[in-house]
């Protein structure tokens, strides 16, 4: 009708962060807790929802704890879920080593290859000034 204001319904935003010690250890343990926290919110255990953000997880962990570690700093784990959207983060302590875009054909790099498969967009955001870089991906769920 005109004149009739529609009222959206609100768009539920959940979110989890925590910290772990970069160490092989601390990058396992985020993909696991990942996992967990996927499941909690509905995409169960080996769903394609938690296999893709979980994964996700894994590879921008271990490249923190491979190329971002100082001693004695933890990374941190981010996940906004967003509506059909899950959006994660992973920061850690070392600007200076920021990831490259690897070819199939590289010795490394492919974990973000994969990434960039897996999600509708990625990207490193550095805050001036900061010795912190945080490197994120956008993963599609399905409904």
């Amino acid at each position: 009708m005109p004149g009739e204001t529609r009222v959206q319904p609100p768009v539920t935003v959940s979110t989890f962060t925590q910290l772990f010690s970069s160490t092989p250890r601390g990058a396992r343990h985020a993909r696991h807790l990942v996992a967990n926290r996927m499941d909690v919110w509905g995409y169960g255990h080996g769903s394609e929802a938690n296999e893709s953000v979980s994964l996700v997880v894994a590879e921008l962990a271990a490249n923190a704890v491979r190329h971002g570690r100082v001693r004695g700093r933890a990374f941190r784990v981010r996940l906004l879920l967003r509506g059909e959207v899950m959006r994660v983060e992973v920061a850690d302590a070392r600007v200076e080593c920021l990831p490259v875009r690897g070819e199939p054909s590289d010795e490394g790099g492919r974990g973000l290859v994969l990434v960039a498969g897996l999600a509708r967009a990625w990207g490193v955001d550095v805050r001036p000034g900061s010795t912190y870089k945080t490197v994120w991906a956008e993963v599609c769920l399905p409904v």
